[in-house]
Order: C-alpha cells, then structure tokens, then sequence
C-alpha cells in the first residue's frame, strides 16, 4: 500500500468513526473558552461524574500538554491527557486526548485495548446573544481498522458520558 492509499484509507475510516457533539451554554464565548483552557477551571468539571480531578500540568501551547489524573470515590486512580495541536482563542482547540501514566507517557486505555490510543479532538466555541456552542468532532488518530470500530461502537456511551461532562460544565459556569 502505497502512503498516498494509507492516508485515503485512514481518512475514510475517521470519517465512519467521528463523534461529534454540541451543547449549548449560557455563558459568553470568552468564559466557556477560559474554563476549558485554565487549570483552576478544569479541575471543577471535565471527566466523568463522581471523579475528582488533580491537574498536574497544564500548557496551553501547540505541542504544550494538559496532564491530569482521575480519581474516583473507591480511590481508583487513572490519568489522561491533551496534546495540543492548535489553538485559536477562543474560537477552537485541537488536541489529541489519551490515557497516560503519570509520567505523560501515552498508555492504551485500561477498560479496553481495543480503544484507540489517541483521539484527535476539534472544540468550536461559537456565540450568539451571549450563549456559546460547543461543538466536538473527534475521532481515532493513527488508529487501525479495528480501533476505529470498537470507537464506533462506543459512540452511545460516550454521548453519555460527555452529557454529564457537559452538565457538570454548566452548574460550573452558572457557579461563576
């Protein structure tokens, strides 16, 4: 296969496997955006609900990292994290998110090893009369046939679980 074919290939299949959801906040565009780009902010409302969340780095940066652990209440601990790829304030971010060790090292999810190793994220903030449009698009990066499946199949779990992120997102800027 030649490069030219692989890339077609991947392209089709991340086009079968993209997520994307939108919520709509009461809050001005500068806010939602801040929340998503400040540690002290994310700590309050990204992850699952019921987990508490520790920031161990943050690097708001195009190859810069946003590195945190997951705890839950039976005190399982995981850690994730954000590549940043681009930002644009604050119209958009692109990153790619995984699980990782504490160190930052890229791991394969516990739950799953058919699950990608890295999800390739677009967020859009979008205005309008003082509300903001969040917008995700995200789907397997780098990922094989199989992974970008088993992705797929995931789709109804992971529309839930970002609902309760989201949720979370909205009593935290109502707190604001």
């Amino acid at each position: 296969m030649t490069d030219n074919q692989a890339a077609n290939t991947e392209a089709n299949l991340t086009e079968e496997a993209r997520l994307v959801i939108s919520r709509t906040f009461n809050a001005p565009r500068e806010l939602v955006f801040q929340v998503w780009t400040e540690a002290k902010h994310l700590q309050h409302w990204w992850g699952p609900k019921g987990v508490t969340i520790d920031v161990a780095k943050l690097d708001l940066r195009p190859g810069g990292m946003f590195h945190y652990s997951m705890s839950t209440p039976d005190g399982h601990k995981m850690w994730g994290k954000f590549v940043y790829h681009e930002i644009v304030a604050p119209e958009k971010i692109v990153f790619t998110n995984s699980f990782s060790d504490e160190e930052g090292g890229t791991l394969r999810p516990p739950f799953a090893p058919e699950f990608p190793l890295e999800v390739m994220n677009t967020v859009t903030f979008a205005e309008q009369d003082g509300r903001t449009t969040i917008t995700i698009d995200g789907g397997p990066h780098r990922a094989t046939p199989a992974e970008h499946a088993f992705f797929k199949g995931m789709f109804d779990s992971m529309q839930q679980g970002f609902g309760g992120t989201f949720d979370q997102l909205d009593a935290y800027l109502a707190s604001l």
